[in-house]
Parts: structure tokens; C-alpha cells; sequence
């Protein structure tokens, strides 16, 4: 119903309690959804929800990105995020970077975190106090996550398929700064700080699928290491060797 509140959350087995929990602390038309992406936009478009409360790790580490993108299709609508199991403060301050009105975690404390939902059910916004924290301690505020392009997406999928650097500059044509441009903007949007978190990050949005990750490009090869002498431990080359005939047999001379 138009003027209530959504949960967002993938615990689908607890919607009953969550509802009930919800409803007996004031809040008005409490539904729930598993639904993501633009399932859930449609869910939103339906309802017309005053409050939407999501789990922080409902779109795993892109929960910031997307609820970012969320608003950019619902700009007046007030996102609350939860957390009822250890979330970095950092990541979760990306949250309230990318337009989201109030953080709860229970990890907080019960007090911290139910004072935080009757803020919320009063309209009021709350950002847990180890998140607010992290943001005050920062020089310049950070900036909100764009949306990602297709080429930078082409760029994730080529890293998350293991292919170095100048293999990515040579098949997209890209100069090396652009590629570092790219990076820096798709680490920046995702949250991620290495490869191997993209990764993490670009299947839980689809960005690339499972079967697609083979980890290695199309000239992929292995450059081998050189044989060592067990002896002087240098390079072992057909010069060293001194081979003599014994009895038909090959056999090493030291």
C-alpha cells in the first residue's frame, strides 16, 4: 500500500517476523521483497513506499553502488539500510555518499539500534555512530559512485577473464592512462579495493557470469623459468652438459 514501508532482504523465511517486529514499533503497512534490480524498481513503482528498508549486504559488497543507482530512478525516496551482521563502517559509509538517508547496525548495540528505527519510523534520518565516525575523520567528503559505462564494464569483464593490463589497452585500443582512468572510476563505484574483490562484486551484479571467468586471454603463455644447476645453481644450458657413452647408455659427466 502507497505510504508504507518495504523491506528489502533476501531472508525470506524471517519476513513474518520482521513484519511483525515493524508493525508492533509503529511502522505502517510493512510488506517485504526479495525482489532485485529492476524487479525490485517495480516492486517500488507498485507500492509507492514512504520507507524502504534494505539489508546492507542484500547485493552482497555492492549494496552502496546500487542503492545509489536505485535513487537516480527514485530520487525522493527515503532508503534506510540495516545491518544485522558485521559490516565494515567504511563500506558503509559509502552508503550515505551515495544519497542514502540512514544507517542502523546492531552491532552497535540494541539500544543504538532501536533508537535508530524509531528515528526513521519518525522520519527522522540516523547514521550509526561508528559509520559517522569514519566520515568525520575525512578531509574532503568523498563523492557519490557513478553509473558504470559499457566500456568500463567491458574493462571489468576482461580483468575478472585475467587478461594483464596491456592486453586490455590492446584490445580495447585505450591508451595506459585511460585504462588507470577507468580503474580508478570502477573501483571507486564498486567499493572494491583489488581485482580479486571486482570480481566478488561483477558476478554479484552481473556484470559477468560464472561460466564466463576462464582466466586467460586468448594469447595466454607461460614464459618458463630457466633449468638451475643443482650444482653451481646457475643456468644449465646444452654447453654444460658433457654427455659420454657407456655400455649403449647416455650418461651424465660431472
Amino acid at each position: 500500500m502507497a505510504g508504507g514501508t518495504l523491506i528489502v532482504s533476501r531472508a525470506i523465511n524471517l519476513f513474518p517476523f520482521f513484519t511483525k517486529l515493524l508493525e508492533g514499533m509503529g511502522f505502517r503497512n510493512v510488506s517485504a521483497t526479495e525482489a532485485e534490480k529492476d524487479g525490485l524498481n517495480m516492486v517500488i513503482k507498485e507500492l509507492k513506499p514512504q520507507l524502504v528498508l534494505i539489508d546492507a549486504a542484500f547485493y552482497q559488497c555492492s549494496t552502496p553502488y546500487m542503492m545509489g543507482i536505485l535513487l537516480k530512478h527514485c530520487p525522493d525516496l527515503n532508503i534506510a539500510v540495516v545491518s544485522i551482521a558485521p559490516y565494515p563502517a567504511d563500506l558503509a559509509m559509502c552508503f550515505i555518499v551515495n544519497g542514502v538517508k540512514s544507517f542502523i547496525s546492531f552491532y552497535d548495540g540494541v539500544d543504538q539500534f532501536y533508537r535508530g528505527l524509531y528515528s526513521i519510523r519518525d522520519g527522522k534520518e540516523f547514521i550509526s555512530q561508528s559509520v559517522q565516525e569514519r566520515i568525520e575523520i575525512r578531509k574532503d567528503y568523498p563523492d557519490p559512485a557513478v553509473m558504470l559505462t559499457e566500456r568500463q564494464k567491458e574493462v571489468i569483464r576482461l580483468i575478472c577473464t585475467g587478461y594483464k593490463e596491456l592486453e586490455i589497452t590492446d584490445t580495447l585500443h585505450i591508451s595506459r592512462r585511460t585504462l588507470d582512468t577507468h580503474k580508478t572510476d570502477i573501483f571507486t563505484a564498486l567499493n572494491v579495493r583489488n581485482s580479486n574483490e571486482l570480481i566478488r562484486a561483477a558476478l554479484a551484479l552481473e556484470i559477468v557470469k560464472e561460466n564466463e571467468i576462464y582466466f586467460y586471454p586468448n594469447n595466454f603463455a607461460v614464459n618458463p623459468l630457466p633449468i638451475k644447476n643443482k650444482q653451481t645453481g646457475g643456468s644449465n644450458d646444452n654447453q654444460d652438459k658433457k654427455r659420454c657413452v657407456s655400455n649403449g647408455k647416455f650418461k651424465c659427466a660431472v
